[in-house]
C-alpha cells in the first residue's frame, strides 16, 4: 500500500510561539491555518512540498485556548503532560501524517498486524477558497504509536490544502522514520521515506530553508 508523506506536524505550547519558532528556525513567517472544534485545537501551516514530497506541508499546532471542554482526548497526544512539558520551552516536531486513498482497508491491515491506529474520524474546517473536509484515523486515547514513528493516515475528500498555499522558500528534502515494527513497514510503503526499526529519533526531517538545510528532530 503506497502513500505519500501529507504533512510534518510541529506541536507548540501557542500559535505565537510556535510562529515565532519558525521564523527563527525556519527563516519563514508561517502562513494562516484554522481550528479544528472537534478536538480543540488551531494551526497555521507552511507549503515544503517538492517532487518527491507532493503536496506536502508543514503544520504548527497547538491547543485552542477559546475552544470548550473537550469531550476527547486532543489528536498527536496533546493532552499529554509531558509532550506539555516539552512544548513549554520550546515546540518541536512531534509526528507526519501520510496520505492514502484507501483509508478503511489499510486501517484493517493495521489492525491485522497488531496495530490499532484508531477509528476513522470526520473533520472538516472552513477557508476562503472553500470547505476542508478530510478522514483521519485518530485513537480514542489521542496517543501515537511507536513514540510518533507511525504515520497518522489521512484520506482528504475534495481540495487538498496545499494546492492553494503559495511558496513559502520551504522544501522537504528527507524524512526518517525510527521505530516502526517490521509488519508495519511492509505494510505502509512511503514514497522517499527512510522507515527503519532501530533506535534514534522516532521523526527526523531535512529542509531546505531561507537560512541553509534545517534539520528537525523529534524529542
Amino acid at each position: 500500500m503506497t502513500l505519500a508523506v501529507d504533512h510534518l506536524v510541529v506541536a507548540a505550547a501557542s500559535l505565537a510561539q510556535g510562529a515565532a519558532w519558525c521564523e527563527a528556525t525556519l527563516g519563514v513567517t508561517p502562513g494562516p491555518g484554522g481550528t479544528h472544534v472537534l478536538f480543540g485545537t488551531h494551526n497555521r501551516l507552511l507549503k515544503i512540498a517538492t517532487p518527491t514530497f507532493p503536496l506536502a506541508y508543514l503544520e504548527i499546532i497547538a491547543v485552542d485556548p477559546a475552544a470548550p471542554p473537550q469531550r476527547r482526548a486532543r489528536w498527536f497526544g496533546l493532552d499529554e503532560p509531558a509532550l506539555q512539558q516539552r512544548l513549554s520551552g520550546s515546540p518541536c516536531l512531534i509526528h507526519a501524517v501520510a496520505r492514502t486513498e484507501t483509508l478503511g482497508a489499510q486501517r484493517r491491515a493495521l489492525l491485522a498486524a497488531g496495530l490499532d491506529a484508531g477509528e476513522p474520524v470526520q473533520a472538516s474546517r472552513d477557508t476562503p477558497h472553500g470547505r476542508l473536509a478530510w478522514q483521519i484515523l485518530v485513537r480514542s486515547d489521542g496517543r501515537l504509536l511507536c513514540g510518533g514513528a507511525l504515520p497518522t493516515l489521512i484520506q482528504w475528500e475534495g481540495m487538498h490544502p496545499a494546492a492553494r498555499m503559495p511558496d513559502a522558500g520551504l522544501a522537504l528534502q528527507a524524512l526518517t522514520l525510527n521505530g516502526v515494527p517490521a509488519t508495519a513497514r511492509e505494510l505502509l510503503q512511503l514514497r522517499g521515506v527512510q522507515v527503519q526499526s532501530g533506535l534514534g529519533p522516532a521523526l527526523v526531517a531535512t529542509l531546505a530553508t531561507p537560512l541553509g538545510i534545517v534539520t528537525l528532530e523529534s524529542p
